[in-house]
């Protein structure tokens, strides 16, 4: 019998210490990497009569880290100032050089983990972002997770109106489209702010006084809210956050809702766009931490569910199943219970992989995924196995496992993909190849199972997706080139 729990804790230890060790490799060897990246993570917290609102964001940001491991950084709202520290790094590096926290310390705290989608790698488009009022001093700052559409022109407008761009971030020209109605209350500028405003967005922002959290229209990235036990109102990208620094869930935010917490308490407004919930499919199948909930699901079971949704589809006599370490697990484990089919954990992941390998030639970079994951080859010789992995993007890394498999003497290998191809590249906040390089938008299955020399290959079909989530009321863009927001000019061709 299979120890769930214990499976759950397992797989929320090794994503707390190792950051969802999927970008091990420089940008310039991006190519051979078989995955996605996150896109960002935000954290908020509005404590009146806490204090300690800096070191809580600090604990929220560490849980989240998985979203984003370029950059990070907190705003504090302390005695009417809004205080700021940002930086290149993880959350522990960026965080551990402070001498004297105390100074930090606040009412009220926001903080963001980055991983950049669009507007670069520029020190200056790490967040949070700030304006700062006609005296020089920070006004409001702001965390954003998404990505924005079709803003040149708007951008070119609040520029020519005075508004001062130091960066090149799309989320820049949501903090000016909301500085320009600065004059007004809070929910207010954020309405007239965002009316022009498109794409996917949750965001926190923090006032001397206030904190508000809230999201696009479609609720295309997730947004939560809980509490502390003294009251306090936490926010986050993800419940897994909730959980690290002590609150309880009180309900996700909800699209096209404003929240705005302040001295007398939490109040609720709406965006001027109508809202119509379609929250990010890839977000239950590969971002999340496991140990998290989004939009009511359990983001373990859903994975589990996946692995016997995929065995419905296509049963397959084998000796054993095993999945690609951490993120494959979860569903090997339910195609294991589906199938009655031995699930053993015997791809043996090091959790060590530096991101600065130097990778001068093709037969290196093939090295590389051995130094990532190696099998424990007594056990596999001469064996049929069932592999789950939670996608297959580019398709690099997918072969280059099943040859190291073949080489360890595996008899036969069938391949299940957790998630439908993906055939499209995402425009609304994750970071993901072009068409060209996305090895399902340009080949068929049977043409796949060929190139990547397996028995049998498969995947989550759309349908069973959909019939996972409950509804179809998500984005499925990836998987079936129709967004919930659309370009009325071409869709760029790669965001970075």
């Amino acid at each position: 019998m299979i120890n769930h729990q214990r499976i759950k804790s397992q797989l929320k230890a090794q994503y707390l210490t190792e950051f969802y060790q999927r970008n091990v490799l420089k940008k310039a060897e991006k190519d051979m990497v078989d995955s996605v990246n996150e896109e960002c993570g935000i954290f908020g917290v509005y404590a009146p009569h806490n204090i300690a609102t800096y070191s809580i964001a600090q604990f929220g940001l560490f849980a989240l880290q998985h979203r984003g491991q370029e950059a990070c950084g907190v705003s504090v709202a302390k005695n009417g100032t809004i205080k700021t520290i940002k930086s290149s790094g993880l959350v522990l590096d960026v965080f551990k050089g402070i001498e004297h926290i105390e100074d930090f310390q606040g009412n009220a705290a926001i903080g963001h983990t980055r991983y950049t989608t669009a507007g670069g790698g520029s020190r200056r488009n790490i967040q949070p972002l700030y304006a700062v009022n006609y005296y020089g001093k920070p006004h409001f700052s702001l965390a954003h997770n998404g990505n924005l559409i079709e803003i040149d022109d708007l951008r070119k407008e609040l520029e020519e109106e005075g508004l001062p761009f130091l960066a090149t971030s799309d989320s820049e020209v949501m903090l000016r489209s909301i500085q320009k109605f600065c004059d007004l209350p809070l929910h207010e500028a954020i309405q007239q702010g965002t009316k022009r405003i498109k794409g996917a967005f949750s965001v926190l922002v923090l006032t001397k006084d206030s904190l508000a959290a809230f999201r696009d229209p479609h609720g295309i990235r997730p947004l939560c809210l809980g509490q502390l036990d003294d009251g306090s109102y936490v926010f986050c990208s993800e419940t897994c956050a909730l959980d690290a620094v002590g609150a309880k869930f009180i309900r996700d935010v909800k699209p096209g809702e404003i929240l705005v917490a302040d001295k007398d308490g939490l109040h609720s407004y709406s965006l001027l766009e109508t809202a119509e919930r379609r929250i990010c499919a890839f977000e239950y199948i590969y971002f999340a931490r496991p140990d998290s909930r989004i939009e009511g699901k359990e983001i373990y079971d859903l994975r589990v569910e996946s692995g016997k949704k995929l065995y419905e589809q296509s049963p397959v006599e084998a000796d054993l199943v095993i999945g690609v370490p951490d993120s494959g697990v979860p569903s090997a484990i339910g195609y294991s219970e589906a199938s009655g089919i031995p699930f053993e954990p015997i791809l043996v992941k090091n959790r060590y992989m530096s991101r600065s390998f130097i990778v001068p030639s093709q037969e290196m970079r093939e090295r590389i995924v051995n130094l990532k994951l190696n099998p424990i080859a007594n056990r596999i010789k001469g064996k049929r196995l069932v592999i789950l992995d939670d996608s297959i993007v580019r398709g690099t890394t997918s072969k280059l496992l099943i040859k190291i498999l073949k080489e360890a003497g595996a008899k036969e290998i069938h391949f299940r993909s957790a998630s439908p191809p993906i055939i499209a590249p995402c425009y609304l906040g994750i970071d993901m190849p072009s068409k060209d390089d996305l090895i399902s938008g340009n080949m068929s299955i049977k043409e796949l199972e060929k190139y990547l020399d397996v028995d049998s290959l498969d995947f989550l079909s759309v349908d069973s997706l959909t019939d996972l989530l409950g509804s179809k009321n998500h984005c499925f863009g990836c998987f079936t080139e129709e967004y919930p927001v659309n370009y009325t000019q071409k869709i760029p061709e790669v965001i970075i």
